[in-house]
């Protein structure tokens, strides 16, 4: 189905996922490739999990892994792009096989102009930011016109999470977006699992 914006869901660790997100229109799918991560997978996982899906961008989550690592994976699971937890120098960056987006955090009392000076350090090395995570509380009227101005400057993905119960639509309309994050869960039992929340999330998305 049409989304009004792309949705990229982190964290695909089962086929019912996988399956489920690409038949509801998500625009990419990550899997954590790298073994410093919690809900590490290995590529033979994501192999047998992406063959089963289409028309979807694959992606791996990546930490501490090195660049020439990093490639492999890219190269033997059809990755299209990495999402980065961890800065990398410039060099690293031109190393990659596949563009990068870059996983970002909210840091509570950050002034806005150090805020502006990161996006626009970093923005000439990755495809995007992502900020999955929001604050608690969440931000308060101020915060979001500043953040409504960052996400029309920079390409700036939201978890969907930074929105009140019930409003995405209206908060992405706001905002504007570069993308909604969405974060995979646990099947209750091989091939069981309750996407009533997940679904509650695209059809707020979805365009009329």
């Amino acid at each position: 189905m049409a989304l009004l914006v792309p949705v990229m869901v982190r964290g695909i660790n089962n086929l019912s996922d996988a399956r489920y997100c690409a038949g509801m229109g998500a625009d990419s799918l990550t899997f954590r490739l790298d073994p410093a991560l919690p809900g590490y997978l290995t590529p033979e996982v994501v192999q047998e999990l992406s063959g089963w899906v289409a028309g979807v961008e694959l992606l791996g989550e990546f930490d501490t892994l090195p660049v020439a690592e990093i490639n492999a994976l890219v190269q033997q699971c059809g990755l299209h792009a990495v999402l980065l937890h961890r800065r990398r120098t410039p060099e690293e960056l031109g190393q990659l096989s596949v563009p990068a987006l870059k996983l970002i955090r909210w840091v509570p009392d950050m002034l806005p102009e150090d805020v502006d000076l990161r996006f626009r350090e970093q923005a000439p090395s990755y495809l995007g930011f992502v900020l999955a995570t929001p604050p608690e509380p969440l931000p308060n009227p101020a915060e979001t016109t500043r953040l409504t101005e960052q996400a029309r400057t920079y390409p700036v993905w939201l978890g969907s999470d930074f929105a009140p119960n019930g409003t995405l639509r209206a908060y992405v309309e706001q905002l504007r977006p570069a993308g909604i994050v969405l974060q995979g869960g646990d099947e209750i039992k091989p091939g069981l699992r309750d996407f009533d929340e997940m679904e509650a999330i695209f059809e707020q998305l979805e365009e009329e």
